[in-house]
């Protein structure tokens, strides 16, 4: 899908359904929480959330004391209906409205986290300018953690096909930049009932990239 089509799309999904009215939704976003555990995140680590919409994740970091907070999505809708949310807590979070692909970051982040966004990129040129994207804007002691569909998830999410992951495609598609710390899959029970297979790993970057 060409960039406008693709913001199209999501600003049409989050201006027609509700939070719990989509299959990525999480009540309390257990996964993506222990890793900032299992890493001991510092506080005032400076974290990016890619695709974070309107989810619960943020709301969650707030809570446990989290003081650098970005979240980047591509639908303004999404980003309005978690400021929303948050109230006056909105003010403590920096907001991006952008496609990840032609984003441009002005600092770097300890803490880079994509749930169920990086998936979406199936040319070959918007992954590349993605993971050099991270790579740029990643500290050198940073974590990333990309969770995706894995092989045995659904080929499609929101109307629109998705490139699936294992742990071996994954750690290769990365291996330039990144070594991998570890993978875990995870079956996400959708609000329709419904169980979606994703693949979550953690990377750290290589020496001297």
């Amino acid at each position: 899908m060409e960039t406008l089509d693709r913001k199209k799309h999501w600003e049409n999904i989050y201006q027609t359904k509700k939070l719990s009215e989509v299959s990525w939704f999480e009540p309390t976003p257990e996964t993506s929480l222990n890793f900032f555990q299992q890493f001991n995140i510092p506080k005032t680590a400076k974290i990016i959330d890619i695709g974070g919409g309107d989810s619960l994740l943020v709301d969650n970091l707030l809570k446990l004391g989290y003081q650098d907070i970005t979240i980047l999505d591509i639908s303004e809708q999404a980003l309005s209906r978690a400021k929303q949310r948050l109230g006056n807590k909105a003010a403590n979070v920096k907001w991006v409205v952008a496609d990840v692909v032609t984003f441009k970051p002005t600092e770097k982040y300890d803490f880079w986290h994509d749930r169920a966004a990086f998936h979406f990129l199936t040319e070959e040129n918007e992954i590349s300018d993605y993971l050099d994207t991270v790579q740029q804007n990643i500290n050198p002691s940073g974590v990333l953690v990309i969770g995706t569909f894995s092989e045995q998830g659904p080929k499609k999410c929101s109307g629109i096909e998705i490139k699936q992951y294992s742990e071996s495609s994954m750690t290769k598609r990365l291996k330039t930049y990144f070594e991998k710390i570890k993978c875990i899959t995870v079956d996400h029970k959708t609000p329709f009932d419904t169980i979606q297979n994703f693949i979550f790993c953690s990377f750290r970057k290589l020496a001297g990239m």
